[in-house]
């Protein structure tokens, strides 16, 4: 069915001045929407027949441009939608027409995500669209831009750019997924049309190079978790302890051991939110976790591990003490690797690879649960 666009001249309703509001109807499927233009007009200045200003009406040039520009906007939304064999209403068109998009460059955005990223205190997740944003201003010059202008040409050639300087292929797909995150907030944010999205064709799923898991076999795990570290310094103690507390409780990375604090247990259960990706995560405390919390447990402190404390308020305080520790914790890791033969690189992340068999029987039945 055809959609009218017609310009009245709203008797129905009479303003406190006497005249009557100019109005676009939109008529489609039998079904009739109308939007004010802003103007109003004394009944003897306008045609009713015709539909437009007498002869003698006040400011007649301007209402009749005014009237011409409004009409074309909707005929051409009504042109666009039908070229693109899309379904709409009188509603949809008009919210379309009365809401375009906005204008903001891609690096006005880019700056406010990292805002609210870091707002959220999402500073790790912040920190990589920095170093994003960074690499996309040296490639191009400059971010005054709008994201229609990021179409697939764009895209190869700042993937072009990247492999001249030598970027690993793992770096380049991270920062492609990165910017495709901020294009779809967006469209989200109705910056840029759904249409000229080019990572459609634009595949990032092929930039990944597989690389060897860090994954150590049993008796390896073994002989680290009952490592001999009588006499030993306080690292020693951590970066075993960790490693075990990691390789019993689910695989669960050390940032988040950082954190937790002894309102994590409840009911015999380890309960925490992921740092990264906000999950949900409950898991019954094991018998030898358990014996790792209390050896650790400090008067004063909130926290389990001897990590973070109250000193460390800020995000950046904390960051940069867990950096400070992880570092410390894998030294140490890596030198009882060699001291005991295992020709792999020790890090607490090693034994996320090789998790206890009933930690995983268990992380796997709490996940289906949960």
């Amino acid at each position: 069915m055809s959609t009218g666009i017609n310009i009245l001249c709203y008797k129905s309703k009479t303003l406190a001045n006497g005249e009557h509001p100019l109005m676009l109807r939109v008529c489609k499927d039998g079904k009739k929407k109308y939007i004010s233009l802003g103007l109003s007009i004394a009944e003897q200045y306008w045609d009713f027949t015709k539909n437009k200003p007498k002869l003698n009406c006040p400011n007649k040039e301007y209402i009749e441009t005014l009237i011409a520009n409004k009409t074309k906007e909707f005929n051409e939304k009504v042109i666009e939608f039908k070229s693109e064999d899309k379904e709409f209403t009188a509603r949809t068109l008009i919210e379309k027409v009365s809401k375009p998009t906005k204008k903001k460059t891609v690096g006005e955005f880019f700056l406010e995500q990292i805002e609210q990223l870091q707002i959220a205190k999402r500073t790790g997740y912040a920190k990589s669209h920095y170093h994003v944003y960074n690499s996309l201003m040296k490639f191009n010059g400059h971010l005054d831009i709008y994201f229609s202008d990021i179409d697939i040409l764009w895209l190869k050639k700042y993937e072009e750019w990247q492999r001249a300087n030598g970027d690993a292929e793992n770096s380049i797909g991270i920062r492609f997924r990165t910017l495709r995150v901020v294009y779809n907030h967006a469209i989200e944010e109705n910056l840029v049309k759904e249409e000229y999205y080019p990572f459609r064709k634009f595949k990032i799923s092929r930039l990944h190079e597989v690389t060897a898991k860090r994954a150590i076999v049993k008796e390896e795990v073994m002989q680290i978790i009952n490592y001999n570290y009588t006499g030993k310094d306080l690292y020693i103690h951590l970066a075993i302890d960790l490693f075990s507390f990691s390789y019993f409780m689910g695989g669960i990375n050390f940032i988040d051991m950082a954190y937790l604090t002894h309102e994590n247990i409840i009911d015999s259960r380890l309960i925490y939110r992921r740092k990264k990706t906000r999950k949900l995560i409950k898991l019954p405390l094991l018998p030898k976790a358990s014996e790792i919390i209390d050896k650790y447990k400090t008067e004063g402190s909130p926290f389990l591990f001897p990590i973070l404390s109250t000193f460390h308020q800020t995000e950046i305080q904390q960051r940069n003490r867990i950096h400070k520790t992880i570092v410390k914790v894998n030294r140490r890791l890596k030198n009882i690797g060699k001291e005991l033969g295992i020709d792999k690189k020790l890090t607490t992340y090693v034994a996320r690879h090789y998790l206890s068999p009933y930690s995983l029987k268990i992380s796997n039945l709490y996940e289906s649960l949960y």
